[in-house]
């Protein structure tokens, strides 16, 4: 997802820290009312695994990999999603390693008759489903970079008809047994009801770069010259925050390069006037809606 350049012309820069272009992000933490209910959608609907359950918790991945990619945590009686949302997460994304495995997917999803959304986003392909707490989740394969269209200073995406007889052919002859073990999460996509605090936060003292889009009510971040690792949009500026109550992503996790990076990170945040719990390799930090985000280093993503 980066390459090895650290100047993009569709990119702007923090001006302080600067997160390496190396970053992988870990495991999402979800919070959600009926655990049952939700492993089985996250097994038999997305193809995902069980790693490992308590009596209040599951961990999932793909088939053969033992990375941990969502954690479900139950909290009986929380409140499902609403519709047009509310501050937090808005998806999650789950990066499949080429298009044959998204053609193979979203060819599963039609034999078991899931309602999907769809788009072509020049830079991905993208499949949108919603889980049982209302959860949005996007599933997408990435095009080749040098595929990309850069319009002067601006990276070019967008939402266009997705062509989902040629996706299911580039999938055609894969047998469905889950989803692939080299499957990661892509990016988080966040709702927020100011893109200037979400800059402050996820640009000036995290250190995101800025990706240039014309995209009305997004703000889009990445590291290393991906298209984004972090969305934030406005479109559900006037609901409320996801509360202790609420179905909601707890925590989304990122591994940087360095217990350096660790440090300096640490440092941007406090002299940012957030506050930062860092211990041995890891920093976490809440953002000012609520959902915590964990940056450890040497590839440890896991409390």
């Amino acid at each position: 997802m980066t390459e090895t350049g650290r100047n993009y012309p569709y990119t702007t820069p923090p001006s302080g820290y600067r997160l390496p272009k190396g970053i992988e992000l870990g495991k999402v933490r979800l919070q959600i009312a009926d655990l049952p209910r939700s492993v089985s959608y996250y097994e038999n609907v997305l193809g995902f695994q069980v790693l490992e359950r308590t009596a209040s918790s599951v961990s999932l991945g793909a088939r053969g990999s033992a990375r941990v990619l969502v954690e479900l945590n139950e909290k009986p009686g929380v409140n499902a999603v609403p519709q047009p949302g509310r501050l937090g997460l808005y998806h999650f994304a789950i990066l499949l390693p080429d298009r044959p495995s998204l053609g193979r997917f979203l060819q599963h999803l039609s034999d078991i008759g899931e309602y999907a959304g769809m788009s072509d986003h020049l830079v991905s392909e993208a499949i949108y489903l919603t889980d049982p707490d209302g959860l949005g989740i996007e599933v997408y394969a990435d095009k080749p970079r040098t595929s990309w269209a850069v319009n002067g200073s601006n990276l070019s995406m967008g939402s266009l008809h997705l062509d989902t007889d040629a996706l299911m052919r580039a999938g055609a002859g894969i047998s469905w047994d889950g989803i692939p073990p080299a499957t990661v999460i892509g990016h988080v996509h966040l709702y927020v009801d100011s893109l200037e605090t979400a800059e402050k936060f996820y640009h000036n003292a995290v250190g995101f770069d800025k990706v240039n889009l014309e995209f009305p009510g997004a703000l889009f971040m990445s590291a290393g010259g991906y298209h984004h690792n972090l969305g934030t949009n406005t479109w559900a500026a006037h609901s409320p925050p996801s509360g202790e109550n609420d179905a909601r992503l707890l925590e989304w996790n990122v591994s940087l390069n360095s217990l350096d990076d660790i440090d300096r990170l640490s440092e941007s945040l406090r002299q940012s006037g957030y506050a930062a719990d860092s211990h041995a390799n890891v920093v976490q930090a809440t953002d000012p809606w609520g959902t915590r985000v964990r940056f450890s280093a040497e590839g440890d993503v896991s409390p």
